[in-house]
């Protein structure tokens, strides 16, 4: 009984590492980045319909 408390303690400890280890952590420097990215690329394509209605 000792050694399946050892291996469930274990095996559980080893689950919650893996978990928080394999997340991405974005910091806001980041997060502004990428809203500032996808807001040029949403500019760009109103643009680009603009300029199809227009021909």
């Amino acid at each position: 009984m000792k050694k399946f408390s050892y291996l469930f303690i274990a095996l559980f400890s080893l689950s919650i590492m893996t978990t928080t280890s394999c997340r991405e952590q974005k910091d806001t420097g980041d997060k502004i980045e990428d809203a500032v990215d996808d807001t040029g690329d949403a500019i760009e394509d109103a643009a680009d319909d603009v300029e199809d209605a227009i021909d």
